[in-house]
């Protein structure tokens, strides 16, 4: 993998203007000074500048003064109510902090870089159109990725990509964009608590395709991201927090990934699913498809399914996401470390999902010699809280059945078969691993399923999905879309990928 630095020297040219010649001259004549990340200046403190692996504290120069600080401060732009400031035309970020009366008394100036082909790790999930949420440590790169996905999106694939770029990390200080962000568009917000109206600004008056947004931190910029979701744009955004845990757990950002409520289940249920009466389960659709927590610069963690995998986490069962690391140039995928390695050196971005079945009125034995005759990804769940997926024969579900009323309200597809037979349990698996296509009773299932779907988005006026499907049934669920006068797209990755359908414009 080769990456390249947009303008590195002159942008750091233009940093160094802006500090006094004796501590530019200083920090120009560092062996290693165009790998520098910050310069810290405290006032009453010697210098210092960090990079990626280790910091240095310039003791050779005398500590700074208050004329360091303010000759830093007026050649850069003012400052906005987050204490941050840039240079024109550069993607340095200048910070301050303040004494309680508002004075200046420490600044730390962080290198700006647009690294072409950054985004090359994700490059095939950008690509598909999905929602993606970055996560991951300050420092790791996330508003750069986001920066080399515009350029990547809008250069490449000639889309209509919007950034709402708040504190102009993204797309550069000033009136004129840096060109690391391609052809991307940037609206500026003028204050960070206006960051939600600018989003839903960006989606209303300039009919984007894509918009990338960074650190979305409040309430009110979550709806703002679901209500971009739900028209259809794709979104590409970071948010405060490490890890998945840390967003599920965050009451104002869990909404991000569909969040979460306490539901008392009856006796019978509780019984029925192996668990308390008490359990936490998700709200809504998660906003976004795919989740990504940068672990390192080099390294990466990517939840393919969000909402197979809050499930997952909510049933507290174990997570296998995809690890992406950077080794001698290339790019490995591999599963999380409590698995076995799968092949690398390959960003087809293989699907690592194992599907839990929990057959209802059906005989387990039969499910699970079907598995094993077609060597298909699935396993027999033995409780419904485990389960991905319910498979029932025709004769389980008719009128009010009891699975009918376990499952209402809840998120886990009903998968029906004409009969309890090792025949029909065979004929689903192929259908369902896209090992045929030729069942026609599926294809009548997928068109009343997706008639459901569009009833309750002309009902509710919300997004709704079905469940996944191959290309050729998907195909017939969008032209259904279509003649009911609804939007549609496909979400998700293969064997989950699915149509989800949203009010018509």
């Amino acid at each position: 993998m080769t990456l390249e630095i947009i303008n590195l020297e002159a942008d750091l040219e233009q940093l160094m203007k802006a500090l006094p010649d004796q501590l530019r001259a200083h920090i120009q004549g560092l062996p290693d000074y165009l790998d520098m990340i910050e310069v810290i200046l405290d006032l009453g403190t010697t210098p210092q500048v960090r990079f990626l692996e280790h910091d240095k504290r310039l003791v050779e120069l005398p500590e700074t003064t208050q004329a360091d600080i303010d000759y830093v401060v007026e050649r850069t732009a003012d400052f906005n109510l987050d204490n941050r400031a840039g240079i024109e035309r550069t993607l340095h970020r200048i910070s301050a902090i303040r004494n309680r009366r508002g004075k200046i008394l420490g600044l730390t100036l962080r290198v700006g870089r647009a690294i072409v082909g950054s985004v090359d790790m994700i490059a095939d999930l950008i690509k598909e159109g999905s929602n993606i949420l970055i996560l991951g440590a300050p420092g790791c790169g996330k508003t750069t990725k986001l920066r080399e996905a515009s350029r990547y999106l809008s250069s490449q694939y000639d889309k209509r990509v919007m950034i709402v770029d708040t504190s102009n990390e993204i797309a550069g200080e000033g009136d004129i964009v840096h060109p690391g962000i391609g052809y991307a568009r940037r609206m500026q917000v003028p204050q960070p608590d206006m960051q939600h109206r600018v989003m839903i600004e960006a989606v209303e008056n300039h009919m984007p395709q894509v918009i990338v947004v960074d650190e979305i931190g409040t309430e009110l910029e979550a709806s703002a991201a679901r209500t971009i979701a739900e028209r259809g744009v794709q979104l590409l955004a970071t948010a405060h927090g490490h890890n998945l845990e840390n967003v599920i757990k965050n009451p104002t950002l869990s909404d991000l990934v569909g969040g979460v409520q306490s539901v008392i289940l009856g006796d019978e249920e509780a019984k029925f699913r192996g668990t308390q009466k008490t359990v936490l389960e998700r709200k809504t659709l998660p906003t976004f498809d795919i989740l990504i927590e940068l672990r390192s610069r080099d390294s990466l963690t990517v939840y393919r399914d969000i909402r197979q995998s809050v499930d997952m986490f909510l049933r507290e069962g174990v997570l296998a996401p995809e690890i992406r690391e950077l080794k001698n140039g290339e790019w490995e995928v591999t599963q999380t470390d409590d698995t076995d390695e799968m092949e690398s050196g390959s960003m087809k971005s293989p699907n690592f999902d194992v599907t839990h079945i929990f057959p209802f009125g059906l005989n387990k034995e039969k499910v699970a010699i079907a598995i094993n005759t077609l060597q298909v990804p699935a396993v027999v769940s033995h409780t419904l809280a485990q389960a991905d997926i319910v498979l029932a024969p025709k004769s389980q579900v008719k009128g009010k059945s009891k699975i009918s009323q376990i499952l209402d309200g809840r998120d886990i597809p009903l998968h029906v078969i004409k009969r309890n037979s090792g025949e029909a349990v065979l004929d689903f698996l192929k259908f369902y691993f896209k090992m045929t296509t030729s069942n026609a009773d599926l294809y009548e299932d997928a068109t009343r399923e997706i008639h459901q779907v569009c009833k309750k988005v002309l009902a509710e006026k919300q997004m709704s999905e079905a469940n996944p499907q191959p290309a050729e049934i998907r195909k017939i669920q969008h032209e259904y879309a279509e003649d009911m006068g609804l939007n549609s797209m496909s979400v998700g990755k293969e064997p989950n990928r699915r149509v989800r359908v949203y009010p018509g414009s």
